[in-house]
């Protein structure tokens, strides 16, 4: 079979195509014949290696993780044999290949009429979304800002806030597309957070202050945005795609503010049943139409060095799906 590794830190050129022998599945796994990969930003940061900086380490050589849709075609010892055959989405390790193991436990079932991009983001990128949410302990009516909104993740974080009941959504992005494509997913307010006085912009908006962020960008981002946070506020951060991370000042906190970390692998060991609960809870949402990934772009596997050149130059919008 195909797959993607890389044995140098670098550009997206460091990505090859190999040919590999298939794998087999172990005890509580399953063998997936993928259909499509879900590319993740966070494997540009792995890949660019330890001189880009930040908290990224893979050591060499290494693979890809994605999010994985297919078919399952074989089983390990101990797993149900009747999920042969099912359409299923997983977060996997060794994602950019024809055939991907992954773990039984934290399979997402597909049900029909799901699009692939949408039955992509059922294993992680949707869970992380509701679960930044949840750690946030969101009330209806409360405002709500997005940071990187158009993103692969951002984009479900939007959509879920107001079916959480968010009463205001504010969604940041760095290009007048990328606001504009933030409204198409129900934000109420959109802000440039490339210029320099987009705290002003959030306040012209929420003039008290907003009462959840959700922030994947780290750094200068989130110092500022401890100060738009209302009192009682609280701040949520999944990740830290700007590759640097902050000191955060106590005295910021003093005035009755949270920060708080969101990890999905820490979440499915901290609730498990929580954490599957989430799965099958955004799955109702894509059956019923509320939440829906947007597709943009759809490239074969051996493009994969282009998909991470549409992820590292920011103008991705939704989700990039590479095609064994």
């Amino acid at each position: 079979m195909r797959r993607i590794r890389y044995h140098a830190y670098g550009g997206p050129e460091v990505l090859t195509m190999e040919e590999a022998g298939v794998p087999s599945p172990g005890p509580g796994q399953v063998r997936i014949r993928a259909e499509a990969v879900g590319a993740n930003f966070v494997d540009v940061k792995f890949r660019q290696g330890p001189e880009a900086g930040g908290i990224y380490r893979r050591d060499l050589p290494a693979v890809l993780t994605g999010d994985v849709v297919g078919t399952v075609d074989a089983v390990g010892p101990g797993v149900d044999p009747g999920l042969t055959g099912r359409r299923v989405a997983a977060l996997a390790e060794d994602a950019f290949a024809d055939y991907v193991i992954a773990d039984t436990e934290w399979l997402a079932p597909v049900p029909e009429g799901i699009d692939d991009a949408t039955a992509s983001v059922l294993p992680m990128g949707a869970p992380v979304a509701l679960g930044a949410l949840r750690a946030a302990r969101l009330s209806p009516g409360e405002t709500v800002l997005v940071h990187a909104a158009a993103g692969g993740i951002g984009h479900l974080a939007v959509q879920l806030a107001k079916i959480s009941g968010a009463g205001t959504v504010i969604a940041t992005a760095g290009s007048p597309g990328k606001l504009d494509f933030t409204r198409t997913l129900g934000a109420d307010a959109a802000v440039d957070y490339s210029a320099e006085d987009w705290p002003e912009r959030v306040r012209e908006v929420a003039s008290g202050g907003v009462d959840v962020v959700l922030d994947s960008v780290g750094g200068r981002v989130l110092a500022r945005s401890l100060d738009l946070l209302a009192p009682l506020g609280r701040a949520v951060v999944y990740g830290v795609a700007g590759g640097e991370a902050t000191d955060i000042p106590l005295t910021s906190l003093f005035a009755v503010k949270s920060v708080t970390g969101f990890s999905l692998l820490a979440w499915r060991a901290a609730a498990p049943k929580q954490a599957r609960e989430d799965m099958d809870q955004v799955t109702q949402h894509a059956i019923e139409g509320r939440l829906r990934a947007r597709l943009h772009a759809r490239l074969p596997l051996d493009e994969a060095a282009e998909a991470h050149r549409i992820m590292e130059s920011r103008t991705q919008l939704g989700r990039i799906l590479l095609t064994p």
